[in-house]
């Protein structure tokens, strides 16, 4: 049966999607979606098709919605994602994940916390085994606020998870989410004094993702740096030699090459945070982040102001693989060689948050 690919894609004014066959020669465009709340990150189970998009804001909010008919209609419920009475209320879902070991959906929010859910998003529970770590009063706000941005399940041990936390750093729990530890050894903070350079907790991590078929290897991209680890967290390793900076937010892995990575480094968190030069470019490595190259075939090179947020960037499973980036000016650009030329397939959509994709056969 021939493929289906679905880009998902979340704006500060509803949830897009973009459609193309196996190809990927000419796309359709379809939304907003989720009444134009401010959604923060949409997700594709290809197993059942279901999309789910999670946002909100103050005034909003927190929600995830729902949709098992590929965006024609949509249903959204926040039961459950609420903390106790007399705690900061929960503004917005900022991230979701679902299990591929355990019949789980998973939601980062703001404030910093983890909730999960059995029946498709209908309920929430709070997983409060991770705001009682005794690190939880120094976690600080990041830009966007104290956020619980990144979500990566182990793919076959349902009691393993990896969060990320700005500014809290990267935390694992090999027991459900009983207990947490922090896994940031080797990450360095430029700005805390010499002798608490690299502090066991508090780093501002932008953007983590584990490699194909290495459960152990991660990617990290960070506010101070650029960092791989080989034994799931717990030691980390700089890798931005080469990198025309060290600042930046997404990053995107092969889909089955774990040596191969995409980034989009910005021009640094005091120069206006855009691609370096205002020259657009995704930087990739082959060799795990021994050497890095540019790749600019088809995006503008001149006048490219644009940022990329640390959701706003995937690939997809095909062969060749598809490569995906949403800028903050509302421009979605794709490559169907796995970055070797671009072509701009949306623009002038509202501020782009994530993009991430879901095959469907049929």
């Amino acid at each position: 049966m021939a493929a289906r690919l679905l880009l998902l894609i979340g704006t500060k004014k509803g949830a897009f999607i973009a459609e193309s066959d196996g190809s990927r020669r000419s796309w359709n465009l379809k939304g907003p979606f989720c009444a134009a709340w401010p959604i923060s990150h949409v997700i594709g189970d290809p197993v059942s098709g279901t999309i789910y998009a999670g946002g909100g804001n103050e005034w909003f909010g927190p929600a995830v919605w729902k949709s098992t008919d590929r965006g024609a209609s949509w249903t959204h419920s926040s039961a459950g994602l609420a903390y106790a009475e007399g705690e900061t209320p929960i503004k917005a879902v900022w991230s979701l994940a679902k299990s591929k070991a355990a019949d789980k959906l998973y939601a980062g929010v703001e404030p910093a916390g983890l909730f999960e859910s059995s029946d498709g998003g209908e309920t929430w529970t709070h997983i409060a085994g991770l705001r009682a770590h005794p690190s939880r009063e120094h976690w600080m706000p990041g830009g966007g606020g104290l956020i619980l941005h990144t979500i990566v399940p182990h793919p076959d041990d349902a009691c393993q998870v990896w969060i990320g936390i700005s500014a809290g750093g990267i935390f694992h729990t090999a027991d459900g989410g009983a207990t947490w530890e922090p896994r940031n050894r080797g990450t360095r903070s430029d700005y805390a004094p010499e002798d608490q350079r690299y502090p066991e907790f508090g780093q501002c991590v932008h953007n983590f993702v584990m490699a194909p078929g290495m459960p152990d290897r991660f990617y990290q991209q960070n506010h101070c740096g650029m960092y791989r680890s080989d034994d799931g967290g717990r030691s980390w390793h700089s890798i931005e030699a080469g990198l025309p900076s060290t600042f930046g937010f997404p990053s995107a892995v092969h889909p089955r090459d774990p040596d191969t990575l995409y980034l989009v480094p910005l021009n640094g968190d005091q120069a206006g945070r855009f691609m370096k030069d205002a020259k657009a470019a995704v930087w990739r490595t082959r060799d795990g982040g021994k050497s890095w190259a540019s790749l600019r075939n088809g995006l503008p090179q001149e006048n490219a102001f644009m940022g990329v947020l640390r959701q706003a960037m995937a690939t997809d499973n095909l062969d060749p693989a598809g490569v995906y980036f949403g800028a903050s000016g509302g421009q979605l650009f794709a490559s169907a060689d796995e970055g070797q030329s671009w072509v701009a397939i949306a623009e002038h959509l509202p501020t782009i948050t994530s993009v991430e994709t879901m095959v469907i056969n049929g």
